[in-house]
């Protein structure tokens, strides 16, 4: 029995992927920038984001991050990321979970489950990573520019592992 959540189906996500590509073609990126194919609007090489403030409307969605079916509980999210990166996991959960039709509480449990997994991944990734990425940039520098032990001086000395 394995102990963690399933992955993503590599075949359904490269048809989903190639689906969306033919929908807005392939190598297409908006102004902004936006160049995931699930972001942007078909046939109009704008991003739903950017589509959206044009319109001045707002370029949040709320997230069910259970499923509808499952709980009217939401999260305010970019529009481009809701449609990129959240929706885009629910397609890989059972769909028997994802829109439990019977309403059973055991599925419903397991979409709470899936869906709080799914946006904390979201949330670490969005949040965290850039800080991962400048703390090593910034340890790096100051290696390069005092030598490798730039701390030991300094009030970030406290934080030194202990042996």
């Amino acid at each position: 029995m394995k102990n963690t959540p399933s992955h993503p189906d590599p075949i359904k996500a490269h048809r989903r992927e190639e689906s969306a590509a033919r929908r807005v073609g392939k190598n297409t990126r908006c102004l902004c920038g936006e160049a995931r194919t699930e972001a942007l609007i078909g046939n109009s090489g704008v991003c739903a984001a950017c589509n959206r403030k044009s319109k001045r409307h707002a370029v949040t969605d709320n997230h069910h991050v259970a499923g509808s079916a499952n709980s009217p509980v939401t999260v305010a999210v970019p529009v481009n990321d809701h449609r990129a990166i959240l929706s885009t996991a629910q397609y890989d959960w059972p769909k028997e979970t994802l829109e439990n039709p019977g309403g059973c509480p055991l599925k419903a449990a397991a979409a709470c489950i899936r869906g709080f997994i799914d946006t904390i991944r979201y949330l670490c990734e969005s949040l965290l990573t850039w800080i991962v990425e400048m703390l090593e940039r910034l340890s790096n520098y100051l290696i390069e520019r005092s030598g490798p032990e730039w701390w030991l001086d300094t009030p970030l000395a406290h934080f030194t592992r202990k042996a």
